[in-house]
C-alpha cells in the first residue's frame, strides 16, 4: 500500500512541477531517492508520465490529461446547476476553476446579463496568490510561499502577509480579490472540498468598482454555501 501512495505522491508532484528530475522530486516529497526512482519507473511503464526533453526529467503524459478531462466534464455537469443559481442570486459572472499547479484554471462560465462585465476565456490561468480562486484553493493546501511575482499595487508578495490572508480565508470559508491580478477585476471565491483537498473553486467575479464591502460579504457567504453544496453532491 505504502508503494502504491508513494507512487501517487509522485504523480502529483510531477503534474504539478513537470518537467521535474528525480533529486528535485526526492526533496519536495521527502523521500528517498531510490524511492522516487522505483515510483518512476513504475509510472512509466504504466504509461502515465515520459520523459521531459531530457531522459532525467520527467512530465505526465496524455493518458494523465485524458483522465482529468473526462474528470473535468463530470465536474461541470455537476457545477452547472449551482452556478446557475448562484448567478440569479447575485447576477454578476460566476467562474469554476481548476488547480493546475501554481494557477487555477477556469473551465467554466456564466455570464451577467449587465453590460459592464470583465469576460476572461476559457482556459485563463490565475496565480494562486492573486486571484480569489487561487486563494481559495491555495488556503487548503500544504505550499512552501516564495518568490510572488506582483501584478497590480494590491498583490500580496509578502509570504507571511500572505499566509496570514490564507488563515483568515480557511476561517471565513472564502478568499476575495481586491485588484490583485487586475486591478478592473474584484472576486469573492470559495473552494469545493473532495477527500484529498480542493478539486475546484467557485467565484462570483465583478468589476472592481461594482463590489462593495456589503455585496463582498453578502456574495462571499452564498459563494461559500454554493461550494459545499457542490462539494456534497461530488462526494
Amino acid at each position: 500500500m505504502q508503494n502504491v501512495i508513494n507512487a501517487l505522491r509522485v504523480l502529483e508532484e510531477v503534474a504539478a512541477r513537470q518537467p521535474i528530475g528525480v533529486g528535485e522530486l526526492a526533496r519536495a516529497l521527502g523521500l528517498p531517492k531510490s524511492t522516487v526512482q522505483r515510483s518512476l519507473v513504475t509510472l512509466h511503464e504504466a504509461g502515465w508520465i515520459r520523459p521531459g526533453g531530457e531522459v532525467t526529467r520527467w512530465q505526465v503524459t496524455s493518458k494523465a490529461l485524458r483522465l482529468a478531462r473526462r474528470t473535468e466534464l463530470g465536474l461541470r455537469d455537476a457545477a452547472v446547476p449551482v452556478m446557475e443559481e448562484l448567478r440569479q442570486r447575485t447576477g454578476e459572472t460566476i467562474h469554476l476553476m481548476v488547480p493546475e499547479g501554481d494557477a487555477v484554471v477556469l473551465i467554466e462560465r456564466l455570464e451577467t446579463d449587465k453590460p459592464l462585465r470583465i469576460v476572461l476565456p476559457l482556459g485563463t490561468r490565475l496565480p494562486l496568490h492573486a486571484s480569489a480562486n487561487g486563494k481559495a484553493v491555495l488556503a487548503h493546501l500544504d505550499r512552501t510561499l516564495a518568490e510572488l511575482p506582483g501584478y497590480t499595487d494590491t498583490t500580496i508578495t509578502d509570504p507571511r502577509l500572505l499566509r496570514a490572508e490564507l488563515a483568515a480565508v480557511a476561517e471565513r470559508g472564502y478568499a476575495d480579490n481586491r485588484g490583485e491580478w487586475r486591478s478592473d477585476i474584484a472576486a469573492v471565491a470559495a473552494a469545493i472540498l473532495g477527500p484529498a483537498g480542493p478539486v475546484a473553486s467557485l467565484s462570483v467575479s465583478t468589476p472592481a468598482s461594482r463590489m462593495t464591502e456589503e455585496l463582498r460579504a453578502e456574495y462571499g457567504k452564498l459563494v461559500r454555501r454554493a461550494a459545499a453544496t457542490l462539494g456534497e453532491t461530488l462526494g
